[in-house]
C-alpha cells in the first residue's frame, strides 16, 4: 500500500481550484488520487490515503477516458470503488492512433518535462527525433533529449552536435543508463511537485534508466544483445512512478507508429529556424514549396538550411493539414448526424400539420 503526499505527485493550485469547481459537496467517500497505471477497464489510483484499484463510470468513459497521468476523483465503497470525474487536464501527451481511424490516443497526462530517449547506435535517427520535438511541442510541455549509451559508441561528438543544432530550444544530455555516467543532471529536472515523463523507441533503455534513478531493478529490463548495448523491450504499459528524491515519472512502451495528432502552428516550435526564416517569405501565406520569394526555398537552395530536415518539415506539414481536412468532415458529419433525426421529425410534423 503506497501512501503519497499529493503536492509531491503534482497536486498544485490548477487542480485545486478544478477540484473546488466540481462542487461535490454530498458526495460520500470521496476521495482524490492520481492514476499510475491502466490494466484493461481498471485502474489503480495513488491517492493521498494509499492505492485504490477502480473502474471509470459510463458517464466518465462517454466524455473521455482517463490516462496516466490524470488527476481523477474516487467514490471508495465497500463493495466498488469507481471514478466519477478527472479533474481538468494541464495538457497531455497524444498522437493518432495507429491505422486508419481518426481518433486521439492520449499517452500521458498533466506532464511538466517530456525525456526524449535516443541511443547513438542503431537507434540514432534525427529524423524521428523531429517528430518527437513536434508531439511534445503540442503538448506544450518542457522537451529534454537524452542521447543514451554514449558508453557503447565511438565518435559520438559529432551524432551530439547534429542533434544540438535540430533540437532547437531543447536541452540535450549524453548519457548511459546502464552504466549510470551522465546521470547527475536529471537531478535538475525531476524535483518536487514536477512530473516528467519517458518517450521513445523499443529497447532505448528507458527501463533501465528509471531503474538507475529509484536504485533498484524495479522495472523488468531486456537482456543486452551486442556491443552496441541494444536490449530487449520488455515494456508493455505506461506507469506513473513516484521517485525516492521527488517528483514522478511515467514510463511509456516504445512508440513504433508515431503518427502526429495537433496542428500546422505545433510545427513552429520544434522547427524555430524555418519559421524564424519563414518571415522574410514575399507572401504571408507562403508553403515553402515552389513561391516567388520563398525565404525558405531560398536557405535550402544556399546550404543554410539541411535538405533532409526541410523534406521532413514539408512532409509534417502534410501530414497535419491532411489531418485538419479529415477532423473537419468528421465534425461536419457528426453535425449533421445530430440534426438528421430532428429534421426526420420535423418532416413527420409539416406533413402531419398539412393533412389535417
Amino acid at each position: 500500500m503506497l501512501t503519497c503526499d499529493l503536492e509531491e505527485m503534482g497536486w498544485d493550485a490548477h487542480f485545486d481550484e478544478a477540484f473546488r469547481a466540481l462542487d461535490l459537496e454530498g458526495v460520500d467517500g470521496s476521495d482524490v488520487g492520481r492514476v499510475s497505471f491502466l490494466d484493461g477497464p481498471h485502474y489503480t489510483v495513488i491517492t493521498g490515503h494509499g492505492e485504490v484499484r477502480t473502474r471509470a463510470s459510463s458517464k466518465v468513459l462517454e466524455l473521455e477516458s482517463p490516462a496516466v497521468g490524470d488527476w481523477v476523483v474516487v467514490k471508495i465503497t465497500e463493495t466498488a470503488n469507481m471514478i466519477i470525474k478527472v479533474l481538468r487536464r494541464k495538457g497531455c501527451i497524444s498522437r493518432k492512433v495507429p491505422g486508419r481511424k481518426l481518433n486521439e490516443q492520449v499517452i500521458a497526462a498533466n506532464i511538466d518535462i517530456v525525456f526524449i530517449v535516443m541511443g547513438l547506435d542503431d537507434d540514432f535517427n534525427p529524423r524521428r527525433l523531429e517528430r518527437y520535438l513536434v508531439m511534445v511541442s503540442a503538448s506544450g510541455s518542457r522537451p529534454v533529449v537524452l542521447l543514451n549509451k554514449s558508453d557503447a559508441v565511438e565518435g559520438t561528438e559529432a551524432k551530439f552536435q547534429q542533434v544540438l543544432d535540430l533540437s532547437i530550444g531543447a536541452d540535450v544530455h549524453a548519457i548511459s543508463a546502464l552504466k549510470g555516467t551522465g546521470l547527475t543532471v536529471m537531478d535538475t529536472y525531476l524535483k518536487r511537485g514536477v512530473t516528467a515523463a519517458l518517450v521513445g523507441s523499443s529497447g532505448v533503455g528507458k527501463s533501465t534508466l528509471i531503474n538507475r534513478l529509484l536504485g533498484e531493478e524495479r522495472l523488468r529490463t531486456g537482456e543486452v544483445r551486442k556491443p552496441g548495448g541494444k536490449g530487449r523491450h520488455v515494456t508493455t504499459s505506461r506507469e506513473l512512478i513516484v521517485l525516492p528524491g521527488g517528483g514522478v515519472l511515467i514510463d511509456n512502451p516504445g512508440i513504433r507508429e508515431l503518427q502526429l495528432w495537433g496542428d500546422k502552428n505545433d510545427l513552429d516550435d520544434a522547427f524555430r529556424d524555418i519559421h524564424d526564416l519563414s518571415i522574410d517569405c514575399r507572401f504571408r501565406d507562403c508553403q515553402h514549396l515552389s513561391e516567388p520569394g520563398c525565404a525558405v526555398r531560398h536557405a535550402l537552395e544556399t546550404g543554410e538550411l539541411d535538405s533532409l530536415r526541410y523534406d521532413n518539415y514539408v512532409k509534417m506539414r502534410k501530414e497535419l493539414h491532411h489531418l485538419a481536412i479529415r477532423s473537419e468532415k468528421g465534425a461536419r458529419g457528426e453535425e449533421k448526424a445530430r440534426w438528421k433525426p430532428l429534421m426526420k421529425n420535423m418532416k413527420y410534423y409539416q406533413r402531419y400539420k398539412r393533412d389535417r
